[in-house]
């Protein structure tokens, strides 16, 4: 199957949303439009991978940040990301069901590392669940221990990957 990286556009928004609400609960998923304010205002760091008839089948986004480690607010507002910023966070990292176990989610966890080595950042952090922390973990992020979010009512570890 041939992949194609691309940013995401907004005729695509329904099947993102669809792949979002497969990966996380409805308290931790993205709303529609906070989705599409991230397709509008980041399109440089929201990256879909794309089949050949250009459908999604999975992506990767998150804003610069001048900030260490992920907020809350950040879930909700989107901002332009800052050339200055020396931070890249991951604020959703999600794969269509049908095309998980093939790599996919690696691949777009190196695609957004190529853009912000590119873009001058020195790390990459995000924060998951404790069940995905080895996974991470297999890409290069270490655990900096348990997140403030109280993002879902869930516990949040804060993960990073320096470049």
């Amino acid at each position: 199957m041939t992949i194609i990286f691309d940013k995401a556009h907004e005729q695509d928004l329904q099947q993102i949303m669809e792949i979002e609400n497969s990966g996380f609960s409805k308290a931790e998923a993205a709303t529609k439009e906070s989705m599409l304010e991230r397709i509008k205002i980041i399109p440089d760091t929201f990256i879909v991978a794309y089949d050949e008839k250009q459908q999604p089948l999975g992506y990767i986004v998150g804003p610069a940040s001048t900030k260490r480690y992920l907020s809350d607010e950040l879930f909700e507002k989107s901002t332009p990301n800052s050339p200055l910023a020396p931070y890249q966070t991951i604020l959703s990292l999600a794969v269509a069901p049908n095309k998980q176990k093939m790599g996919l989610a690696g691949r777009l966890l190196a695609q957004l590392a190529t853009v912000a080595k590119n873009q001058g950042r020195h790390l990459i952090t995000l924060t998951c669940l404790e069940e995905l922390v080895p996974f991470y973990e297999k890409y290069g992020y270490r655990v900096d221990g348990v997140s403030d979010s109280k993002h879902a009512g869930e516990i949040w570890y804060n993960m990073t990957r320096l470049f």
